[in-house]
């Protein structure tokens, strides 16, 4: 069988299609999604409720009744981006900022860095380092409101999950998790490895946006100490 070239328009279920550009995540492809995924949210199709980019795909959830006529509301819908699609420049990439996220490593606020220098033959402050020194690229938000889900980590840094996730991860905890680096936005479950944690707030009901991070953004972390922190941390309470 013939694969049909990217991109290309599927459906997910009866409220939902996805617009599939690739089959393995970089920072260019996942900028280019972000770029589209915010001008379709300047002027939606009618009957789509939310837009979701991720790393290869653009999903588009929307509500069947409200979407203009046609054979079914998915091929509607489907026609309707497919020709959107073919007007788009093709080399079109979201404009992101660059941010600093400042974060006090180890110790209370690390628990795993020690383990985690020991299990890669590092120092620990070869750890923050190494870490800190990198810049990374937010591919997409997911898994709760605000948690971007970073690509850049060095190689030598890279580190499966823990066996058992913890029951409760404090809300700024940096992590690492495989070959990707992330920052958990509330305090939930989790079984990526904890190196530090941020007092800035990545998530705000409220706000707009509600998420510091986005799809596009470039991320620098800079080490701070615990002294810094709790002062950051009454600014940002």
């Amino acid at each position: 069988m013939v694969t049909p070239p990217f991109p290309r328009v599927v459906p997910m279920g009866d409220r939902a299609l996805v617009i599939e550009f690739g089959d393995c995540a970089d920072p260019v492809l996942s900028s280019h999604i972000a770029a589209l995924a915010q001008r379709l949210r300047t002027s939606p199709p009618a009957g789509v409720l939310d837009i979701v980019p991720t790393y290869t795909t653009l999903a588009l959830h929307y509500d069947p009744a409200r979407v203009e006529d046609g054979d079914s509301p998915y091929d509607a819908l489907a026609g309707q981006v497919e020709a959107w699609l073919r007007a788009e420049p093709p080399e079109s990439t979201v404009q992101g900022r660059s941010i600093e996220i400042p974060v006090c490593y180890g110790g209370e606020f690390g628990e795993d860095l020690e383990a985690l220098a020991e299990r890669h033959g590092l120092r620990q402050e070869d750890v923050v380092r190494l870490h800190s020194e990198a810049r990374y690229h937010v591919h997409m938000l997911g898994f709760v409101p605000g948690f971007a889900y970073l690509g850049g980590l060095d190689a030598r840094l890279a580190t499966p999950r823990r066996d058992s996730p913890r029951p409760k991860v404090p809300a700024g905890s940096v992590a690492i998790g495989g070959t990707q680096t992330g920052i958990f936005p509330l305090e939930t479950p989790g079984g990526w490895h904890l190196i530090g944690r941020t007092p800035l707030r990545l998530f705000t009901p409220g706000a707009e946006p509600p998420c510091l991070l986005n799809a596009g953004d470039s991320v620098r972390f800079a080490p701070i100490s615990a002294g810094r922190f709790a002062s950051l941390a009454r600014e940002h309470a």
